[in-house]
């Protein structure tokens, strides 16, 4: 498992089964206990082709367009991340609704403007996720802006 620039990786052991736990939530139907801030995402995995989940928290989420927002927050080596840019088709579950999506990733720019949008909505949470991979952040919309572009890239679900 690759680490982020800040040398961070993905958790491993026990922590990994409790991170990993919110799946269980939706497998037993109580995705709506998650309510509209996460997606449990059914994907295909690169090198293997199996079905792959992962539960993401939804950064923001554009009715018009019907697309959803998520921040890798894992970066680029992200297997998540690495899986829906090989095969973009994938199906999400939002509370109990499940939707077929094709993604794709933003570029750099358009990740640094999500990141400052998601740090005006959910300030605590924005100033969370970078301090959990390690990077330290003045709470300005410049570092936002920057850390979101240079490691933590965003990823559209565009509902079908």
């Amino acid at each position: 498992m690759e680490k982020t620039p800040s040398g961070r990786q993905p958790p491993r052991g026990l922590l990994r089964l409790l991170w990993r736990a919110p799946i269980w939530l939706y497998r037993m139907g109580l995705g709506r206990l998650l309510g509209k801030r996460f997606l449990l995402l059914t994907h295909t995995g690169r090198k293997s082709g199996q079905p792959r989940q992962a539960v993401v928290e939804v950064a923001d989420f554009d009715p018009a367009r019907n697309t959803y927002l998520v921040a890798s927050g894992f970066g680029r080596s992200s297997d998540w991340y690495r899986n829906v840019c090989a095969t973009p088709q994938v199906t999400i579950q939002v509370g109990n609704r499940r939707m077929q999506a094709v993604t794709w990733p933003l570029s750099p720019a358009e990740s640094g403007a999500a990141m400052v949008r998601y740090a005006h909505r959910h300030p605590s949470a924005a100033r969370a996720l970078p301090q959990l991979l390690g990077y330290q952040l003045d709470g300005s919309d410049e570092d936002f802006r920057r850390v979101a572009e240079q490691h933590i890239p965003f990823v559209a679900f565009r509902v079908q």
